[in-house]
Order: structure tokens, then sequence, then C-alpha cells
């Protein structure tokens, strides 16, 4: 499944820093466009239960603004459920989501919420949604993606960004092939692997270069770096380290 790799980036922390003083500036459809313009692939925009960033009307702007593939991150509640299948993003990914977590710590347990999942990933599928789970690169959570019936997963990189802060080359080795050996593993299976969390321009490569992952997911580092070089140019080199990648 090599190739190129698709760039999603997430948008939600532009609306962080709108939110921030209330009004609508900056205006996180402005970022979708821009994303759009350098050749991104997707935006990715997660809609909390307490709308710290993206609210319920930036979806639809973002839907009119861009012909990029919307893929909506949400919690596995009705209240999101219900949200998604009335704005009917390309794709939905479900997150875990807890009110006290700064972002999503770590994977969904898609293993022991089975019984949960299933009529939301059902729901979703017959409404034509693709639906992905943000998992832990860890067998017993592919498993559940696949009794869950899912086509895509979306592997959870924090542990490997945190090994890589950290200088820890042994720990950055080891989540390196865990991810690796489990890309591997859903792509066999027929499950489109994708991953995200923590990714930078210092730690992409070795992700970027796994064949079998299908497209990325970064937003907060590219925030971040678009407050001193802009988001077009924080974007297209993004977008040069994955090729270069590959």
């Amino acid at each position: 499944m090599s190739g190129r790799l698709r760039l999603g980036v997430n948008i939600d922390h532009v609306a962080t820093i709108r939110n921030a003083r209330g009004g609508d500036h900056p205006d996180p459809v402005r970022a979708a466009q821009i994303v759009a313009a350098v050749g991104g692939d997707g935006i990715t925009a997660h809609l909390r239960e307490d709308r710290r960033h993206i609210r319920d009307d930036d979806l639809k702007r973002i839907q009119d603004a861009t012909d990029l593939p919307l893929n909506l991150e949400m919690a596995a509640t009705d209240e999101m459920l219900e949200i998604a299948l009335r704005h009917n993003p390309h794709a939905a990914c479900i997150v875990p989501e807890k009110r006290e977590e700064r972002t999503t710590e770590g994977g969904l347990d898609a293993a022991g919420q089975h019984n949960r999942l299933a009529p939301i990933v059902s729901r979703l599928r017959d409404a034509g949604i693709r639906v992905s789970l943000f998992i832990e690169a860890q067998e017993r959570q592919l498993d559940a993606a696949l009794q869950l019936g899912v086509p895509v997963v979306e592997f959870h990189t924090g542990e490997y960004a945190h090994a890589h802060l950290d200088n820890d080359r042994e720990l950055v080795a080891a989540e390196l092939k865990r991810i690796s050996d489990m890309s591997a593993l859903a792509a066999k299976n027929g499950i489109e692997p994708h991953a995200g969390h923590g990714l930078t321009y210092e730690n992409v490569q070795p992700v970027a270069a796994i064949p079998q992952l299908a497209e990325l997911n970064i937003g907060h580092y590219l925030i971040g770096e678009a407050v001193f070089t802009g988001l077009e140019p924080a974007v297209r080199k993004m977008r040069e380290l994955m090729d270069e990648a590959r």
C-alpha cells in the first residue's frame, strides 16, 4: 500500500485561539481553505462535548468552504452520533474523550467498549460515513476493530512522540516497531491504517516511512508552527518531509 501518504490537517487549535477571546477571529474555515490551497488531503476537526475549540456551526462552514474531505473526530455518545448523521462528513473517527484531559491522551479501548461502539459504528456506516477508530497499536485493539467491521483505524503515536522528546532511542525503536507491525497486520486484514498524535518535523519521517500507512493526521504542531511561519509554509514543509520519507 506504499505510494503517496495523505496528510490530514487538524484545525482545532485555530478555533482554540479564536475561543480564547470569543468573536470569530482567527476563523478555522480560513485555515481549511489554506490547507486545501497547499495540497493537504483532508481536514480533521474534533467537536468536543465541552466545545472548547470547534463549535457546531464550524462544521457546516468548513464543509461549504472546501471540497476536501472532512474527518470528524467524535466521542462515542448519542449527541455526537446525531451531529455526525446530520452533517454527513466523509469520515468519522471515534476517539476517547474525558472532560479533564487537555488533549486525547491515548487510544480508544475498542476491546472493552465493543457493545457501546457496535450500534454507533453500524449507524455511521449505514449513513455512508467512513468509520475509523483511534486506537493504540495493539493486537487486542485491532482485533476489536476487525470485529466491529470498521474500514479504518488510526494508531495513536503519542508514546512514540514522547519517547522521541525524551531521546529514549530504545523506546522510540520499540514504538516504531509496534506501529509498523500493527499497520502491516491491519492492511493484511483489509483495514486501512492511519496514524497521528504528537507528530512534528523532527519525528514524522520514521512513521511516514511505514509503507502500509495511508494517512497521517497532524494538527497541534502545525498550528503552533503557523504562529511563526504561517500555515501555508508549515503544511508545505510537513508535506515535503512525508514525501521524502516515502
